[in-house]
C-alpha cells in the first residue's frame, strides 16, 4: 500500500501516512473545506497558500487574515504537530474502552498532563449536535457511575462509602432509539422532573418508550409507555432495556479498566466520548469514524483554563 497516495485504512497506515506534513494538511483541509479553502473570519474563498509557513492569507485585510488548518478548531494554539494529533484522534475514535492519558504519554513522548489535555479536546469534538428527536421504539434508563467499593482500600472505602446503595456515585441517564442513536446526560437526581425532561427533550411524542419500573417514569402520557419490572423479568417480548444495558456495560468497562481516575466535573466528557463511538458503530470502519470525527473538530475550542476551572469550586472526589 502506498501510504503517500492512499488515505489510511488502519491505525498502522495512519501512523505512517501522517508522518508526512502535507498528508496531514491535505487530509484535514479536504474535510474542513470540501468546497475549497475559505477564511474562517470572513468566509472569503479568495485565499492564497503560503508554503513557507503552511498558512493561508486572506485577500481581505482584517486582524485574522492569516490562518492555519488549526485555526477555529479544537487544535487551535496547540504547539504539537498534526503528526501527533491525528493518531490520537484515530485511537480515541476507535478504541471501544477508551484510551488513557498515560498510554498517549508513553506512545507520543509528551507529558501525561499534555496527553490528558489532548484527549479532553478531542472529546469536545466528539460531542453530538443531536439533529432531531428519536422516534419509533425508544429505551430510557439510568445508571450509577463510580468506583467499585470492593476495589477500594479499607480506609478509602470508609471515607467514601457512608451509606447504602449508590450513595457517592454519579447518575447518568440515557434514551436509545433501537437500531439508532443514544443520547446520554449526567443528571443531578433521578427525580421525575429530571428524567422525564430528558425523555421529552429527545424523544418524539407518540413513540413507544420502554423503561424499568422506576416511578419517576410514570405519567409520560404523550408516549406509548411500557414497563419491565426487573424484579420479575428482564425481557417481556419487545419490552426491555437491554440496548441501554449494553451501552452502560461499555461505559463501565472504560471507567473500571482504562481510566485510573475520573472526576465528576469531567464525567460528561467521557459520556460524550462513548456516545460518539456507540452512535457510529454500525457500518463504519475505524477509518470512516476517524474521518467523521475530523469533520467535527471545527468551531469548537477548549482552553486549559476552562478545562481546570473546577479548581475554583469544591468538587466531589474522583472515582
Amino acid at each position: 500500500m502506498d501510504t503517500h497516495n492512499t488515505e489510511p485504512k488502519t491505525f498502522l497506515d495512519a501512523v505512517s501516512y501522517f508522518k508526512d506534513a502535507d498528508n496531514c494538511l491535505n487530509y484535514l483541509a479536504k474535510r474542513r473545506w470540501p468546497n475549497g479553502v475559505e477564511c474562517p473570519a470572513c468566509g472569503r474563498k479568495d485565499v492564497a497558500f503560503v508554503p513557507s509557513r503552511r498558512v493561508w492569507q486572506c485577500k481581505t485585510r482584517h486582524p485574522k487574515s492569516q490562518f492555519s488548518i488549526k485555526t477555529g478548531t479544537i487544535l487551535e494554539d496547540s504547539p504539537l504537530s498534526l503528526d501527533k494529533w491525528l493518531p490520537v484522534i484515530w485511537k480515541i475514535g476507535s478504541c471501544k474502552n477508551g484510551v488513557s492519558s498515560w498510554e498517549i504519554h508513553r506512545d507520543l513522548g509528551v507529558t501525561q498532563k499534555t496527553a490528558w489535555f489532548m484527549l479532553h479536546r478531542v472529546r469536545l469534538g466528539m460531542q453530538d449536535t443531536n439533529g432531531g428527536r428519536l422516534s419509533g421504539e425508544v429505551e430510557a434508563d439510568e445508571s450509577f457511575i463510580g468506583a467499585k467499593s470492593r476495589n477500594m482500600h479499607a480506609s478509602v472505602r470508609a471515607r467514601k462509602i457512608t451509606g447504602r446503595g449508590p450513595e457517592g456515585k454519579a447518575i447518568v441517564a440515557a434514551v436509545l432509539e433501537r437500531g439508532g442513536k443514544v443520547r446520554a446526560k449526567v443528571m443531578e437526581t433521578r427525580k421525575k422532573r429530571d428524567l422525564q425532561a430528558l425523555v421529552r427533550e429527545h424523544v418524539e411524542p407518540g413513540s413507544n418508550v420502554y423503561t424499568d419500573a422506576l416511578k419517576s417514569y410514570e405519567g409520560m402520557d404523550e408516549f406509548t409507555h411500557q414497563v419491565i419490572d426487573h424484579a420479575e423479568a428482564y425481557v417481556d417480548g419487545a419490552i426491555h432495556t437491554n440496548g441501554l444495558e449494553n451501552f452502560w456495560s461499555l461505559i463501565k468497562r472504560g471507567f473500571h479498566g482504562t481510566y485510573v481516575s475520573v472526576e465528576p466535573f469531567h464525567l460528561f466528557r467521557y459520556i460524550d466520548e462513548q456516545a460518539f463511538r456507540y452512535n457510529n458503530r454500525h457500518d463504519m470502519s475505524d477509518a470512516d469514524r476517524f474521518s467523521l470525527l475530523c469533520t467535527q473538530i471545527t468551531g469548537k475550542r477548549l482552553t486549559y483554563d476552562e478545562l481546570i476551572a473546577k479548581e475554583a469550586k469544591k468538587q466531589p472526589e474522583a472515582f
